[in-house]
């Protein structure tokens, strides 16, 4: 009985008020979803990196209670729209949210949100929000407006405007846990916590200056990539070290909003590095070594403070007895370059951008240590989560449930390909849109807009730093038409429509003509 008025309640036929049959069977897990805007896997020492940039001891707590997923991919790998698709499972042409610039989210349609706070879940958002709209489907919420600052940052708390003081990753932990302290203990909670770091320009903790000892890191075989053979697409780009790096990104300049003891610490830091760097004033590759240390500072600085709040939340979690109930997710909105292709950013169908780090920990379902290969996709949260409620799933939503991969299941039916799909153009970066299939080794892309219509074929087994284009290899004849097959099906598979609103591309009238389809 309980679990059909559950299910009337996820489908809208009751409303939430008759919520109390939660009490009558076991409470449904708690729901910790930690979220990080531009976290790189290759950040997390779980990932085995081999650069060893940092060491991330309580996200590998994670992946070592739990499992870590190693083929996450992203739909569209930018921070609004891979946030709209884990709301509501679905492609960016479904859910309406096509980019930065000026989509907005319909807060109107079906997320698992709404569902889980319908079927009695105390719902809560705190952190960055970033998709326009207020947040719908939460008893609480407590969110930056836009991308938010790093220091003393402004928020926004159930509609009303207020000023924190602190660092804005301590913040967010901090409303976390006082969320979690005051909900209705009466019912299982879904706790999105999430956080604005390690987004640009990457301004670390005051207490985090200096961390590194002013290391010299490890450099990617890629900092130095020429484009040889490739697309004009990735060749003609400006989110690179060597180009598009700012004075505010490296610090030359600082960033707003401190207290003057904060300032006076940064500036202790950072004054006396900068003026060694004017004095040298390298140039050339040196100067792109030297962005590239600077770069990695701030931003893996930025993920130190991300990891302590992971420690901080499963420390709380432990502390309540919640842990054993409560199946906790930390991932990211996508991937991000750590000065591979020498870029910084994310946006491509490539593997540092398309891959986000996903890690679970579900108590008593899933084997502590589990490493998994399966492609799997940010698509999925919506109906996983609904799934580990007990919920139904409606049939709008495009993705699939982790459950049977988090108990050690693989289904037969689990998927083999991907579609992918980037639209935002020409600002910022001048990324070309794109789309294409992904698989366990191949990528087939488009890159396509008014000016350009180009294919290339990426084979990651005979080329894992993804830095050639097979496409017009006659070796690959097969492959690329066996590709092309597979693309046009996950694009009806998907209802991609044949032709790509101009809006989808931001402010970007060039594109209005230019159709987003398969060749026949």
């Amino acid at each position: 009985m309980a679990r059909w008025i559950l299910f009337l309640v996820g489908i809208g036929l009751l409303e939430s008020a008759t919520a109390p049959v939660l009490a009558t069977e076991k409470q449904p897990p708690n729901i910790l979803f930690i979220f990080s805007d531009d976290l790189a896997f290759q950040a997390i020492s779980a990932y085995g990196e081999k650069r060893q940039l940092l060491q991330t001891p309580n996200m590998d707590r994670l992946a070592r209670e739990g499992i870590r997923f190693d083929r996450c991919l992203v739909t569209n790998s930018i921070c609004g729209p891979s946030r709209a698709t884990i709301l509501t499972g679905k492609y960016s042409h479904m859910n309406g949210f096509y980019n930065n610039n000026n989509s907005k989210f319909d807060s109107t349609q079906p997320t698992f949100a709404k569902t889980l706070q319908q079927s009695g879940y105390s719902t809560a958002v705190v952190g960055k929000w970033h998709l326009v709209s207020d947040p719908v489907g939460f008893d609480h919420w407590q969110i930056l407006p836009g991308q938010g600052v790093y220091y003393n940052p402004p928020m926004v708390r159930n509609g009303e405007k207020i000023k924190e003081s602190g660092y804005t990753t301590d913040i967010i932990t901090d409303r976390s846990i006082e969320w979690l302290q005051n909900r209705d203990k009466t019912k299982p909670f879904l706790l999105m916590a999430q956080h604005k770091a390690p987004h640009r320009e990457w301004s670390p903790a005051i207490r985090h200056l200096g961390w590194d000892m002013d290391r010299v890191y490890p450099e990617p075989e890629t900092l130095f990539d020429d484009f040889n053979g490739r697309s004009r697409a990735v060749a003609d780009h400006d989110m690179g070290l060597e180009k598009t790096f700012t004075e505010l990104d490296a610090k030359l300049t600082t960033p707003t909003g401190m207290t003057p003891e904060q300032l006076t610490q940064w500036n202790a830091f950072y004054a006396p590095r900068n003026e060694a760097f004017r004095k040298a004033a390298p140039t050339g590759k040196d100067l792109v070594r030297w962005r590239y240390n600077r770069y990695m500072h701030d931003y893996l600085g930025c993920v130190k403070a991300v990891d302590e709040s992971v420690g901080r939340l499963l420390e709380y979690l432990d502390q309540e007895g919640l842990a054993e109930n409560t199946i906790v997710v930390c991932s990211s909105d996508q991937g991000f370059y750590l000065g591979e292709h020498g870029w910084f950013d994310k946006r491509w169908i490539f593997e540092e951008s398309l891959r986000t780090p996903m890690l679970i920990r579900w108590p008593g379902n899933t084997k502590p240590g589990t490493v998994n290969k399966d492609l799997v996709s940010l698509l999925d949260v919506a109906e996983t989560f609904l799934d580990v409620a007990g919920l139904p799933v409606p049939k709008e939503m495009q993705g699939r449930s982790l459950v049977p991969l988090l108990r050690g299941e693989r289904p037969s039916s689990w998927r083999d390909s991907f579609y992918y799909h980037y639209y935002e153009f020409p600002a910022p970066h001048r990324v070309r849109p794109h789309y294409g299939v992904v698989t366990d080794r191949f990528k087939l892309v488009h890159y396509y807009n008014s000016d350009i219509d180009e294919w290339e074929l990426l084979d990651r087994e005979k080329d894992p730093l993804e830095v050639k284009n097979f496409y017009k290899d006659p070796a690959y004849a097969q492959t690329v038409k066996q590709l092309h097959a597979e693309l046009e099906r996950l694009r009806k598979e998907v209802k991609e429509p044949e032709t790509t609103p101009p809006e989808a591309y931001g402010k970007a009238p060039e594109n209005a003509t230019k159709k987003a389809a398969v060749p026949k």
